[in-house]
């Protein structure tokens, strides 16, 4: 899949890219009001507001619809600003494209459904829109690019994927966990893929805006979809993550914007040795690697002669306790090292399960 470059069809006033506007619209007097204060920033490439809601329970504010999507009308008009909404559906989508929205935004809980999103992709056929795939509520990769591709295959070229974070349940300081690795490997498999950070729904809070944002550009993100409300307290959804245009502003202000590579061709020297280093001792881990799975083969082939079970409950524990001493006595991550731990093991398992089938 080729990509038309983010800057072709949205060009930013400065870098990166930004994306910001209240969570939902909920008033003109409320759209207009933040639309203003994000103008007077010069930092912001398209508005967004949220014209439909999807709300986990009835009852709760679920967007203000058609009658919203007039109230952008005028954002563009007397702004400048191109817009985007989130769709969940053919009708949104059309009604949208009706209205003028620049750029569509397929949800987390619609990416989940490739439905859905199909039929979407079929009203986008001929039409002259840019999508923005957010990654589905579980961290399923595959869901993510089905998304993409769904949209790709209905003529699109103008696609952006939205890393928001994924549902975790259990205890953890972000609204939706991060989980960094697979908008990287969204990346790897797609290089020319626009990616943008949405730290408004990884975080949940205003806290954990400024470090979710630089970690974002520090992977190399293109832009970040931060939401602005210009009374976030009165906010009917999400008021805890929203913030003015001028906080906005602020931590823009802060953010540290880093190149691919160093101005000073020594600088760029020594980083060229030290991967060279990286490659020495990864091809050391390598062959050591071989070295462990030969000897694993060799206690599956005695597994099988003397009718023992693959799986050893003691000898896993106890490999589990050992390597994370070794690990805190070395300085080195112990939970790092536990994941190792379980993918050696997962291979030794079926590793030695195939040699007892033979």
């Amino acid at each position: 899949m080729h990509f038309e470059p983010l800057s072709s069809w949205l060009p930013a006033p400065s870098e990166p890219l930004i994306i910001s506007g209240p969570c939902g619209a909920e008033s003109y007097e409320q759209v207009m009001r933040t639309a203003r204060g994000l103008k007077a920033l010069n930092r912001v490439a398209l508005f967004r507001a949220g014209v439909w809601k999807p709300r986990t329970r009835p009852n709760a504010f679920e967007g203000k619809g058609e009658e919203a999507l007039k109230w952008l009308q005028d954002v563009k008009k007397e702004y400048g600003f191109k817009l985007t909404v989130e769709v969940a559906n053919a009708h949104h989508a059309e009604l949208a494209i009706k209205y003028g929205v620049d750029v569509l935004w397929i949800g987390a809980r619609t990416t989940v459904n490739p439905f859905s999103v199909q039929e979407i992709a079929e009203v986008l056929k001929g039409v002259n829109v840019a999508v923005m795939v957010k990654n589905p509520i579980h961290a399923d990769l595959q869901l993510w690019i089905g998304g993409i591709e769904r949209i790709y295959n209905s003529g699109i070229r103008k696609i952006a994927a939205i890393h928001r974070g994924f549902y975790f349940y259990g205890k953890t300081k972000y609204r939706n966990k991060p989980l960094w690795q697979l908008p990287i490997e969204l990346r790897t498999q797609f290089p020319d893929l626009p990616l943008i950070c949405d730290p408004s729904h990884i975080g949940g809070t205003r806290e954990l805006l400024l470090p979710i944002a630089q970690k974002a550009l520090d992977l190399g993100m293109n832009g970040l979809m931060i939401e602005s409300h210009c009374e976030p307290e009165k906010a009917l959804s999400d008021a805890q993550q929203q913030v003015t245009p001028e906080q906005l502003g602020d931590l823009l202000s802060k953010l540290v914007l880093r190149k691919l590579n160093a101005d000073n061709p020594n600088a760029n020297t020594i980083l060229g040795e030290l991967r060279r280093i990286i490659d020495e001792v990864d091809d050391e881990l390598l062959n050591v690697l071989k070295k462990r799975t030969q000897i694993i083969e060799e206690i599956g082939k005695y597994k099988k002669e003397h009718h023992i079970i693959s799986f050893q409950l003691e000898r896993w524990q106890e490999i589990l306790r050992t390597r994370g001493q070794w690990a805190d006595k070395l300085g080195l991550s112990r939970q790092h090292v536990e994941k190792i731990c379980q993918l050696l093991h997962e291979e030794s398992i079926r590793i030695q399960n195939g040699l007892m089938n033979e």
